[in-house]
């Protein structure tokens, strides 16, 4: 059995290039270079009844050294359409509202942005600037699906015992979720994110919003800003994975959330454990064990690293729709749509019919 020192020596340890037959990726070695893309959703509303109205994620997140929100336009049928900003985490949306008695309400949005990849060298100390106090008091909180008490702090509690400072940690977090987390390819969507249920039932599968959740929370309960942010893939993996890229133009179901940890003196810091797991699930139709160099690649580059072929919307948990008469929502990376029936189920395409697409544009 593997011990916590074995496990962050080995991860430490992974070379930084990987090889073999059909592929050759590079863990964390990066492109250093922008891409910007249009991101088109369009959503119709079927049988609307009364009254119909819609909320859309929109391009919005920014940060200086890897991502740009650049503009977002719309056409549509609606009464308003309007950009609001989710007052605690600032997400943005459109929300439009169609008439009583609009025929076949539409709306179509352009996001576009920019982005490249990014990776943090954690072996150098850095010089990155604190967290303000009510960033950090946000990072740290729990969510309505993402506890920091009770189970997931007995977790984290048992994960991190004997780790030095804040890099030891969140690695013992990391290295535990890939050792002890799978993919459930049966789960809608990008799964429901309900972190409590997770080890209060002892099953650990789950999608990103799953398994993402569940890190973020653990990281929480150790004591350090942590946060989901949630968005869709929009480019193949230039890497040469195919299950880590959206690889037609059509990306309507190729939503993910990543994480992100604040380290002190490195800033907010990739990680995405999940897509580890998806990398075993997905890679190749028969699966790969967690000793594939596919794997061992993954695992290496995503402690600190990612591409930039995502769109992020948000960091947002737990929004109150703004003129919704629904419940609010555990997070928004999905469109969301009201009628007089109530909250339709935005994985439903019989009732609510939207499709994605991304485009590269010249930079």
């Amino acid at each position: 059995m593997k011990t916590r020192r074995d496990i962050l020596l080995a991860g430490a340890a992974l070379s930084t290039t990987f090889a073999f037959p059909g592929k050759s990726l590079a863990a964390p070695v990066l492109a250093d270079g922008w891409q910007r893309f249009d991101v088109v959703t369009t959503l119709e509303v079927a049988s609307p009844g009364a009254r119909a109205q819609a909320w859309i994620p929109l391009a919005g997140f920014s940060a200086a050294e890897w991502v740009r929100a650049e503009d977002n336009t719309w056409r549509t049928n609606a009464a308003s359409a309007t950009v609001v900003a989710e007052p605690v985490y600032g997400a943005k949306m459109l929300h439009v509202v169609w008439d009583e008695g609009t025929t076949s309400p539409a709306v179509t949005v352009t996001s576009r942005f920019a982005t490249r990849d990014r990776r943090i060298d954690l072996s150098n100390s850095g010089n990155a600037a604190p967290l303000s106090d009510e960033e950090r008091k946000l990072y740290l909180a729990p969510t309505v699906l993402m506890p920091t008490d009770g189970a997931v702090k007995t977790l984290s509690d048992r994960i991190t015992a004997g780790a030095d400072g804040e890099i030891a940690k969140v690695r013992a977090i990391y290295e535990w979720m890939v050792e002890n987390t799978f993919r459930r390819a049966s789960i809608r969507g990008c799964g429901e994110g309900d972190v409590a249920a997770m080890p209060r039932a002892n099953d650990l599968g789950g999608k990103c919003a799953d398994l993402n959740g569940l890190f973020v929370a653990l990281v929480r309960a150790a004591g350090l800003p942590a946060r989901d942010i949630y968005g869709v893939r929009v480019a193949p993996s230039r890497l040469g994975y195919t299950s880590l890229g959206a690889n037609s133009a059509t990306v309507t179901k190729a939503q993910h959330c990543r994480a992100e940890v604040y380290l002190t003196g490195y800033g907010w810091v990739a990680m995405d454990p999940a897509d580890v797991r998806k990398v075993m699930l997905e890679e190749r139709p028969e699966g790969l064990s967690i000793h594939a160099p596919e794997v061992i690649a993954a695992r290496s580059m995503m402690f600190g690293s990612w591409e930039g072929n995502w769109l992020p919307y948000n960091t947002a948990h737990d929004l109150t729709l703004p003129g919704a008469k629904g419940p609010a929502v555990g997070f928004l990376m999905y469109p969301q749509v009201e009628t007089a029936a109530g909250r339709l189920d935005c994985l439903q395409p019989e009732t609510v019919r939207y499709s994605i697409t991304a485009t590269e544009i010249a930079a």
